[in-house]
């Protein structure tokens, strides 16, 4: 048997993105992806973070890597560069467990979003080539090289061509059709044999491709990059390895948009006046287009927990059924009596939640949003994350979006 190590490194003093490792990405750590890429492997026999933090060495472990080792200041440092990690990693395993793999897997936790067999492909590649010490992802480059350019030092005096091209006396101003296709290394996966990393390299010499689909480029630094690569697994329909139930996409038909009420049309604050008289803060950006989602073929209808008057008032004001008074644990019942009743097909229905108790419901439907403030089961549990809080438009973003799906 060939034994496959995943290793993912994690160090705790990120600064640019403060405790990025274990910061919520898509409703999990942003460990959780890299770990879950190793487990869901058919070929990958041990998973292991190499961290110096145990903060982050217990969110690894509560989903399911090994830590069993800290590792040494020395090597978590800014500018410590993977290969001092590995042969770290290597060499502990090998005094303290007499553990020697076949294959090391390198999966950096910022190239979260991977295609599902990306970590299988990567090393069926390395050991069906028994010269090649290593394999890495690559894509096709955004930026052609044989365009670009060195200065001299200080930037005075003529600039010098990157690269040259056997055959084309001027690259940089040949069309790009004829010049060769360069590929950009990604840190979504390295195959490695254990000899070139303890010889002192993390690719020895000879490297082979592994194509990925550029769609999948993804390598989070800053938060503006989290932002957009959370839109992107919520919207972008890919077929990516995921922690937990893989991500179902909106039904390209929604028969129902059911709606819990604190917390998703309300921003959960509740104002009480000395006679117990209650109110709360909506959005009146939710309303206006429920016409127009009804017109399209879409009912709508409020579940809430309590009966209560401005539960009632909302729902007249926005035109929507509603059923209330359900009780806490009783919601998941109402749902499935009232498609039964309306002999609706639950794949065709889709449900936003914030709390614990909508998460039975999320099992019944065919998809699930959360909204962006829900609690953290249930932006798990969401197939979609609203980035709008409830409240303040996540209704009115989810209506758009089922419009937008049918123009």
């Amino acid at each position: 048997m060939t034994e496959v190590l995943a290793i993912i490194p994690a160090r705790g003093g990120s600064k640019g993105i403060p405790r990025k490792n274990i910061r919520d990405f898509s409703g999990y750590p942003l460990i959780a992806w890299s770990i879950a890429a190793a487990q869901k492997s058919e070929m990958v026999t041990r998973v292991i973070v190499s961290t110096d933090d145990e903060e982050i060495a217990a969110v690894a472990r509560q989903w399911g890597a090994e830590t069993p080792f800290l590792r040494p200041a020395e090597f978590a440092q800014d500018k410590t560069t993977d290969l001092p990690v590995f042969v770290h990693a290597l060499e502990w395993l090998a005094q303290n467990e007499d553990y020697h793999p076949d294959v090391v897997v390198q999966l950096r936790p910022t190239s979260p979003i991977r295609p599902k067999g990306l970590v299988d492909d990567a090393v069926r590649i390395l050991l069906q080539h028994p010269e090649a010490d290593s394999v890495r992802g690559v894509v096709p480059a955004g930026q052609n090289p044989h365009k670009m350019w060195r200065l001299p030092q200080g930037g005075n005096g003529p600039m010098v061509n990157l690269l040259s091209v056997d055959g084309i006396d001027e690259p940089y101003n040949a069309p790009r059709q004829i010049l060769p296709d360069v590929y950009w290394q990604t840190g979504h996966i390295d195959a490695i044999r254990p000899a070139a990393i303890l010889a002192g390299s993390m690719s020895g010499k000879t490297v082979y491709p592994l194509l990925i689909d550029p769609d999948f480029t993804v390598d989070i630094d800053n938060l503006r990059d989290w932002a957009r690569y959370e839109w992107l697994v919520a919207s972008g329909g890919l077929e990516m390895v995921t922690p937990g139930r893989a991500k179902r996409p909106m039904p390209k038909k929604l028969d129902l948009l059911v709606l819990d009420f604190d917390g998703v049309l309300t921003d959960n604050r509740v104002w009480v006046d000395e006679t117990g008289r209650e109110m709360v803060a909506a959005n009146r950006g939710d309303s206006p287009l429920m016409g127009r989602l009804k017109q399209s073929g879409t009912d709508v209808v409020i579940l809430s927990s309590e009966e209560n008057p401005v539960v009632t008032a909302r729902a007249k004001k926005m035109k929507v059924d509603v059923i209330q008074g359900i009780g806490m644990d009783g919601k998941a019942e109402v749902l499935k009596n009232l498609l039964e009743s309306r002999t609706i097909d639950p794949a065709r229905v889709a449900y936003v939640g914030n709390d614990y108790n909508d998460l039975p419901c999320f099992e019944l439907i065919g998809w699930a949003v959360a909204v962006a403030d829900a609690r953290p089961e249930v932006l798990r549990a969401a197939d979609y994350v609203t980035s709008k809080p409830g409240g303040h438009g996540a209704v009115r973003e989810v209506v758009e979006l089922i419009l937008q799906s049918i123009r």
